[in-house]
């Protein structure tokens, strides 16, 4: 019942302690020989991350973060718009929080290390992956010789450079690299007024021609990310004092210490399978992406969690293998999502011909004073949940269509397919937060009218999960739940083990409740 991540970043320590919180052992793999907390590198947590990391102990990623809210974009010493990042319900988690990758794993491994199920192995480089009907076999290289790990499944989430272990598999990973380069500086500085927003910048006078991102981070860090030529030499600038000179510009004539700094180029691409048999890709090792808008280590979060619970089901009897076969389908989408996004964004950001420069000009010169040309401005749409409203998973409700993508910031209302807004419930006379409810198993929320004891019942007959049955009015007799919802009466929610929203039936009959439990389990 082992299940073999391959990969003991971020991505796979929380596929490891999900796991775990379904009671799955597991045994995380990673060739390197301890974990090197070098940079800063992904720093940039979306809300609906930070509760997943929450649900496994990890809440303190949130605490520790800087928290910000509000994202600016400017056009030379123009500011064109700034907006709120809205919350659909009423979490007391923060929309975004940036912190170190560094850290973030620091914290994971700590939970990790609490954890008796998991089993983390360094310096077992995977080599090879083989499987059949019954299970796979993970080859390893270790210091005292090769090593074979037997396990039903594998999760590889062994970052963007494992063409090996996909070439192996026999996935493709097609796409596009970009030329220009970028350069990133965490600098440590007091910075006045700065500490609470991203601020984007194009064509300022401190970086002609290109962009500039400015990121907060505890401890009075900044991260600058400056868009950079191909043939950028960060030693010769470094050597030349021109890199000081560079973040004076910014900053201003005031001390600061340089943390880490890189060299980069983005890459789009995006594997064409992302379930193998018995294996499952995560994180980057299944898409890489500009991270104009911090989709590449929070779609890995949304990688791991959905891996996880359909390995647990499927493991512990309550689905079949199908469901695992959903995984390719939702995550995929999702992939494909984040690569649409942030490839209009580097569209944008580095136009490829006279043409698109011309337009992007023509947008940012209008954008300070016209709105339609401020909506067409693309700094980086930030990260959001991805929404499956189109999976075989999920019952569709025609009274409640999904209206295409919301504008940047928002989030489309609650129906099918939907994450489960967040706000405080009581739960037994006890404060809770509504999605702490919704990752044990399956939560049916009822509105007035509905027969919770029948629903109840034909939920438990359809699966072997755990099934939890509550009426919204009693949950918030404040009424806020079902207006946060728009429920209707007589109407029965069903949330998925992910806090997905998996349907809204009409009413309690226990066909239809059994039906969509059984939709959501693959059958």
């Amino acid at each position: 019942m082992l299940v073999a991540i391959v990969g003991n970043g971020p991505v796979g320590q929380t596929t490891a302690l999900l796991l775990a919180r379904w009671g799955v052992p597991s045994v995380l793999l990673d060739g390197r020989p301890e974990r090197d907390p070098i940079g800063s590198k992904a720093i940039c947590q979306q809300r609906d991350v930070l509760d997943v990391w929450a649900s496994v102990g990890a809440g303190r990623i949130a605490a520790e973060g800087l928290t910000w809210t509000t994202a600016r974009t400017f056009y030379r010493d123009t500011e064109l718009f700034s907006y709120q990042l809205l919350d659909p319900g009423r979490s007391p988690l923060p929309p975004f929080v940036n912190i170190s990758q560094a850290r973030t794993e620091e914290i994971l491994d700590e939970c990790i290390a609490a954890e008796p199920l998991i089993d983390v192995r360094w310096s077992h480089t995977v080599t090879g992956i083989e499987q059949d009907t019954n299970g796979v076999e993970l080859r390893c290289d270790t210091p005292g010789g090769p090593v074979a790990i037997p396990a039903p499944y594998a999760v590889v989430c062994a970052g963007a450079r494992c063409d090996a272990l996909r070439e192996g598999l026999g996935v493709g990973f097609d796409g596009a690299s970009f030329d220009d380069r970028f350069l990133i500086c965490d600098i440590r500085a007091d910075l006045p007024g700065w500490a609470n927003e991203r601020r984007f910048y194009f064509d300022p006078e401190w970086n002609p021609g290109r962009q500039i991102l400015i990121h907060p981070c505890p401890d009075s860090t900044f991260r600058i990310d400056w868009q950079v030529p191909g043939d950028y030499d960060l030693a010769a600038e470094e050597a030349s004092g021109a890199l000081d000179r560079r973040i004076r510009a910014v900053i201003g004539d005031r001390p600061y210490e340089i943390g880490w700094n890189s060299v980069y180029r983005f890459h789009s691409r995006v594997a064409d399978r992302m379930r193998v048999g018995r294996v499952l890709l995560a994180g980057d090792c299944a898409h890489v992406m500009a991270p104009f808008g911090a989709r590449g280590l929070n779609s890995g979060v949304g990688d791991a969690e959905n891996a996880a619970w359909k390995l647990a089901f499927v493991l512990n009897g309550w689905a079949r293998e199908t469901l695992l076969e959903t995984y390719h389908t939702e995550r995929h989408a999702a992939a494909l999502e984040n690569l649409d996004v942030t490839t209009a964004t580097m569209n944008f950001l580095v136009p490829h011909d006279d043409e698109q420069r011309r337009i992007r000009l023509d947008t940012l010169e209008r954008a300070a004073h016209d709105p339609r040309a401020r909506a067409a401005v693309d700094s980086g749409r930030l990260a959001e949940p991805f929404w499956y409203v189109d999976s075989p998973l999920t019952t569709p409700d025609p009274s409640r269509p999904f209206a295409e993508r919301p504008e940047r910031g928002a989030v489309p209302p609650a129906a099918p397919g939907v994450l489960l807004p967040d706000l405080p419930v009581v739960d037994d006379g006890r404060p809770r937060r509504l999605r702490e409810l919704a990752r044990d198993g399956f939560l049916l929320l009822a509105s007035h009218g509905v027969d919770i004891t029948t629903a109840r019942s034909a939920a438990a007959s359809a699966t072997g999960a755990a099934v939890r049955a509550e009426v919204m009015s009693t949950l918030d007799p404040t009424g806020t739940l079902t207006a946060t919802l728009a429920a209707r009466l007589g109407e029965l929610w069903l949330v998925r083990p992910d806090a997905h929203i998996a349907a809204v039936l009409p009413d309690s009959a226990a066909a239809g409740v059994a039906a969509a439990i059984k939709q959501v389990c693959g059958h």
